[in-house]
């Protein structure tokens, strides 16, 4: 069972945003094989939303407010561990993080920028595809809105 907590940037402690940068790490540069600047000093503005199992972040996300990200409300850097997708975790993780964006922010209109081959995933969410597809650090994205 995945267990949330929500944090700010503040509240996380050091070994916390250590295993949040190493997940980060092991999913977007080393496994998807990306060369990309994670560190982008967006995540001291963001709500992190971490996903625990056995004391270890297994999964995760940041959110942002209306116009710190995008003009609409933002989920980001969606993460599950390799290991962990076979439990379905991220679902667990975008619903905690949908609810994190009407908690602190009293949103419901949130915008992603997606990758392309995670569209259904996106779709039962209730993220519906705006425009074309791109290229966003050489992989396929697309942007995708839930009302």
């Amino acid at each position: 069972m995945l267990q949330i907590q929500v944090k700010t940037f503040a509240e996380l402690t050091k070994e916390e945003l250590y295993q949040i940068l190493q997940l980060r790490s092991e999913v977007f540069v080393v496994e998807q094989d990306c060369v990309y600047q994670d560190i982008d000093y967006k995540d001291q503005k963001a709500i992190h939303v971490l996903g625990f199992k056995n004391n270890k972040i297994i999964a995760y996300t940041r959110v942002f407010k209306p116009g710190d990200y995008f003009n609409e409300a933002s989920i980001g850097r969606v993460v599950v561990a390799e290991k962990e997708r076979k439990f379905k975790y991220g679902y667990s993780i975008m619903e905690a993080s949908i609810e994190a964006i009407s908690t602190y922010f009293n949103e419901t209109t949130i915008k992603i920028s997606a990758q392309t081959y995670l569209k259904k995933f996106y779709n039962s969410l209730g993220f519906i595809q705006t425009g074309d597809d791109y290229l966003e650090d050489g992989i396929p994205h697309i942007a995708m809105l839930k009302n």
